[in-house]
């Protein structure tokens, strides 16, 4: 494994933890309850502000009934193939790292598979940051403490992550796909070029 793979598993590895969560429909609460690891610590592991260790993944693996290679993604593609039944499997969301490191500001693509119904409203999480995503395909449903907005295609959200959230295909139809910038320090997307329009009025 070359350095630049080693650097693409890192980036990769809070965004992975959170969606074998999430696909277990479990908060981050109930992991600390099951594995003894305190909630800031798991918090920081998934957004990316702590590099997990050897023990903490070996915890995960045993709560999540995974083993360690296909939690941390480098198992050979014929050994990941996923223990549920293909319909399940099916509802799995997807999650691509678009940038190499740990720590600062970095995006990830995430795909909702396509509803034959209308869900739930979205599991709700909160932590430290700041989180901007932007609707690439379908509809999707962001549950914003106590708002629900239903984005569409070239529509942007960006809000502070202490605020209870949550997302889902907001369905029925296709599939959802959506670009997801996260600073975990609160780091802000900063526009240094405007609109002609914007500038002719300032």
């Amino acid at each position: 494994m070359t350095d630049d793979d080693v650097a693409e598993v890192l980036a990769a590895m809070g965004p992975r933890l959170q969606a074998v969560r999430e696909r277990r429909g479990e908060t981050l609460t109930d992991v600390s309850r099951a594995t003894g690891i305190s909630l800031s610590t798991l918090s920081r592991v998934e957004n990316g502000r702590r590099k997990p260790n050897l023990e903490l993944l070996l915890r995960l693996a045993k709560a999540y009934d995974v083993s360690l290679d296909e939690l941390t993604g480098t198992a050979p593609a014929t050994a990941r193939e996923p223990r549920r039944p293909p319909r399940r499997a099916q509802g799995d969301k997807a999650v691509l790292p678009l940038t190499r490191y740990v720590g600062g500001l970095h995006a990830h693509k995430h795909v909702l598979p396509a509803t034959g119904e209308q869900p739930a409203r979205p599991r709700q999480t909160s932590h430290e940051g700041r989180a901007w995503l932007c609707v690439l395909s379908g509809r999707l449903w962001l549950a914003l403490g106590d708002h629900d907005l239903v984005l569409t295609a070239g529509e942007v959200a960006e809000f502070d992550s202490r605020t209870p959230h949550g997302v889902a295909n907001a369905g029925p139809g296709g599939p959802v796909e959506y670009l997801i910038m996260f600073g975990p320090q609160g780091e802000r997307l900063r526009p240094s070029v405007h609109p002609a329009g914007d500038q002719a009025r300032a």
